[in-house]
């Protein structure tokens, strides 16, 4: 995704504005839980490893679209694409590592260390594909980034038609498709001990979404040369690989712990209120993306625990749906106070999610603690 680093000046280029890069982000946005809950249900039906092949066309043509984009209503179009890309992307993803923990080792004990992994390798790409998308950019400009990134995102589609799926979805005869999208649906709403898992696995997402969508702003608003965006960005995605190296070492169900990581992460955000460092600024973005990582991939172990494998695509791709429905308004709202006073009065917005996240993951870890082993044992089951 050599054109991730440099989007917003490229959009600055095209006419875009903090308010017009917000519609942007919440048209994606409104696509995503669109697609989300069809796609993880078809993911669960037909097959994980074909959805992801869809996921990686659409994210292909996205970026020629991009490419060719010469105003906002064209690169519009490509962001709905992007958004479609996001929705069968993601809780199929989490469905396929989840399923092949358990066929390989009999248990979830390992998923967050395994999908950690996974997130560093991930980042590892990207931190490699935004050193060079900057450096493409300054040599030959914005545009041609785009045109590259769809040829790499191509490669990947004749990756996943030679990856061997789980198949513990299909251990039995699927039932009729009403039946299936009831299922999902009682799996989600049906019990109350899954509103707070997945409160803050929309909290969590929402967060992590503002900092990705919205942290170049703070570089646009320092004037720093196109040379910097590169650096920022693989920053950024740097702190996927590291929330994911994280996950695994540290015990968020644990109420002391996770007080200290919520206490952390609301202070990185209140710095992007108060500081015009771009050392700064771009330290505090990486800290509070890397514990949104860690504790997005610590709920998405808990989530998962609670639901069967036949569902367990549509129910992560449900979830992730409910998300990004939070993350549209306050995308639109985030647009239009960074427009009218600033990002850095916008970020604001972003201390209180971050505050709220802490809360409820302390909150958790307190709830996790008086589960007793037997309850814990019957989860999932």
């Amino acid at each position: 995704m050599l054109w991730a680093p440099i989007e917003k000046l490229f959009m600055t280029e095209i006419g875009f504005d903090a308010a017009a890069i917000g519609v942007m982000a919440a048209a994606y946005a409104a696509v995503v839980p669109i697609v989300e809950i069809p796609s993880g249900v078809l993911a669960d039906r037909w097959s994980r490893r074909g959805v992801l092949m869809i996921a990686s066309m659409a994210l292909s043509a996205s970026a020629l679209i991009g490419g060719v984009s010469t105003g906002i209503a064209s690169y519009i179009c490509s962001a709905l694409l992007l958004g479609g890309y996001f929705a069968m992307y993601s809780g199929t993803m989490e469905a396929i590592v989840y399923d092949t923990v358990l066929e390989e080792t009999g248990s979830s004990d390992d998923f967050e260390r395994r999908i950690g992994r996974i997130r560093v390798l991930e980042s590892i790409s990207l931190v490699a594909s935004s050193l060079l998308g900057g450096a493409l950019a300054e040599l030959t400009g914005t545009r041609p980034t785009y045109f590259v990134t769809a040829v790499f995102v191509l490669l990947s589609v004749l990756v996943y038609s030679r990856f061997a799926e789980p198949l513990l979805h299909r251990a039995s005869a699927p039932p009729s498709l009403r039946s299936q999208l009831a299922s999902t649906f009682a799996a989600i709403t049906g019990r109350r001990r899954m509103l707070p898992i997945v409160t803050l696995a929309a909290l969590s997402a929402v967060v992590l979404q503002l900092i990705f969508e919205f942290g170049p702003l703070w570089l646009v608003a320092l004037a720093v040369p196109a040379i910097f965006y590169g650096p920022h960005w693989a920053g950024l995605v740097s702190a996927l690989g590291l929330g994911g190296a994280l996950s695994g070492r540290i015990r968020l169900d644990r109420p002391l712990t996770a007080s200290l990581v919520g206490v952390s992460m609301t202070a990185a955000a209140v710095l992007l209120t108060a500081t015009s460092s771009i050392l700064v600024v771009t330290a505090a973005q990486i800290v509070l993306a890397i514990l949104m990582v860690a504790t997005g991939i610590h709920i998405t172990r808990l989530l998962h625990d609670e639901i069967p494998s036949a569902v367990r695509a549509g129910v992560a791709s449900g979830v992730s749906a409910a998300s990004w429905i939070v993350f549209l308004p306050i995308a639109l709202g985030f647009g239009l106070i960074s427009a009218a006073q600033g990002v850095h009065t916008a970020g604001w917005l972003l201390v209180g999610l971050t505050a709220g996240t802490a809360a409820l993951i302390t909150w958790t870890a307190v709830r996790t603690g008086r589960t007793s082993p037997a309850e814990v044992a019957t989860v999932g089951s």
